[in-house]
């Protein structure tokens, strides 16, 4: 599991009640400036009440504080991820997980289009979408068009590939990469043959259940 993905299962926090949030809020105390808690306060309140979680945005602007970031930079940049969060519910759905909720907008704000979400959602409906979602972050930040770090993850789910043979095509992408092949030949040249060989995965791999 990359650092990426770490730090999205370091961020994550359940839907929370009325007495997580309020909890996670008061992590603010003393952090930054009343004015910019009262406003941070304000995008968690109303991005909580659309079934976004509390945590991910209390550590985001606890992140801005510890880096010294200006007040306004800090809320600005918690309502971003309120609202990359949000557009990852519309699209995965009321059912989806906060791991899901965080990694679906890291993947969106990359570029990844919400029908890929919805895609993996309506194939795996009650699996965990949190690593393949991480893979697509990844493999734009690299450089891979989003389309086809879209598609090639769902290209692998279809072929029964599990989390961790995703992380090791990310990681063998990325390697390519290093070495000077262009990002979405890196991704073709993986893809190319069959699945099982190209993922370091074994014919008898267990696929995913539709």
């Amino acid at each position: 599991m990359n650092v990426r993905v770490a730090r999205i299962v370091l961020a994550l926090g359940a839907l929370a009640s009325p007495t997580l949030a309020r909890s996670q809020v008061e992590r603010l105390a003393g952090r930054m400036d009343e004015g910019t808690r009262a406003a941070v306060v304000a995008v968690v309140d109303s991005a909580r009440a659309a079934g976004v979680p509390a945590e991910p945005l209390v550590n985001k602007a606890l992140e801005g504080a510890s880096k010294g970031a200006d007040g306004a930079r800090i809320v600005t940049a918690v309502r971003a991820l309120a609202a990359d969060i949000g557009r990852a519910l519309a699209a995965l759905g009321p059912s989806a997980t906060a791991p899901e909720l965080v990694a679906g907008g890291a993947a969106l704000r990359a570029g990844v289009r919400p029908a890929f979400l919805e895609s993996l959602r309506g194939r795996y409906p009650r699996e965990s979408l949190m690593v393949p979602l991480a893979v697509m972050a990844d493999l734009v930040a690299r450089g891979v068009p989003a389309d086809t770090a879209g598609e090639s993850v769902l290209a692998l789910m279809r072929e029964g590939v599990r989390d961790a043979e995703l992380v090791a095509f990310r990681q063998s992408v990325e390697r390519d990469i290093a070495l000077g092949a262009p990002a979405g030949g890196a991704v073709a040249v993986r893809l190319a043959g069959t699945v099982p060989a190209v993922a370091g995965v074994t014919p008898h791999s267990t696929p995913r259940k539709p």
